[in-house]
């Protein structure tokens, strides 16, 4: 068992769903990026997704796109994201892994960025803009260094997609809430429910559902039906207003809606 999976799995035997947090690196600096990957871990996140800022960021909302401007404004490099994993990484057991657009790991290398990534500590990668088909050389990287590869899953997807999502996700399958871009919305589509239903049948072990989930509420609506609930928006806005006290607070304050009324039941 991964990392990735063996912390979801944790949170299953505690009775309540993961809690997955996203932050961007090097905002607003690299230094208060790792201790804010850090908070997380110290305040209730199981799984950290990082995000190296991008300059064509096209899933991303605007808060999380401002975030990511801002650290390239701030002279972002990719040799930042390695520092980072391996700092936070030595700090907390919780696994890293790096929510990336798939250009800049082309540009870096394939085998050379999965390489740095293991020897930095990160556990795998979440690729938003590449399908498994063309993933061959990410695939058979992750297969050798035994890095954690997450494709996403919409509710547009065909069941010959998600069975193919399926197959070749290691971790879990992070299970798109709703069409669109990243952000905080005042609720969560139905499809995400019948999404992870879908991939249940096609044999989905973890299924963590992200975009649009902002509060307590959600997550706890999100974790009755599914093993995890990601966020990025909230915790992102909470580091660039009040600093890692507003981060630490808002963490917790999330991590209060993992508890699962189904698995609670179960267990």
């Amino acid at each position: 068992m991964s990392r990735v999976a063996a912390a979801i799995q944790n949170a299953k035997d505690a009775g309540r769903g993961a809690f997955i947090g996203y932050l961007p690196v090097g905002f607003p600096d690299l230094e208060t990026s790792i201790q804010a990957a850090i908070t997380l871990a110290e305040n209730g996140v199981d799984v950290i997704e990082l995000g190296p800022p991008y300059s064509d960021p096209v899933m991303d909302g605007v808060v999380i796109q401002q975030a990511t401007q801002a650290a390239l404004a701030g002279g972002f490099k990719m040799r930042d994201l390695f520092t980072a994993v391996k700092a936070i990484t030595a700090a907390t057991d919780v696994p890293v892994v790096v929510m990336t657009y798939w250009n800049p790991v082309m540009q870096y290398g394939v085998d050379r960025y999965a390489d740095d990534l293991l020897a930095a500590g990160g556990a795998g990668l979440i690729t938003p803009d590449i399908t498994p088909e063309a993933a061959e050389d990410w695939i058979a990287a992750s297969e050798r260094t035994g890095l954690d590869r997450i494709f996403l899953a919409a509710p547009t997807s065909t069941d010959q997609r998600l069975d193919l999502v399926v197959k070749s996700s290691t971790g879990f399958v992070y299970t798109v809430s709703t069409m669109g871009i990243t952000g905080e919305r005042a609720s969560l589509d139905q499809a995400a429910r019948s999404l992870v239903a879908r991939l249940r049948e096609h044999g989905a072990e973890n299924a963590c559902v992200g975009i649009g989930i902002s509060t307590a509420d959600q997550i706890a609506g999100v974790v009755d039906y599914a093993d995890g609930a990601i966020v990025g928006t909230a915790l992102v806005r909470a580091l660039g207003d009040g600093g890692l006290d507003a981060l630490a607070e808002v963490t917790r304050n999330l991590a209060a809606g993992t508890p699962s009324a189904v698995r609670s039941h179960e267990n």
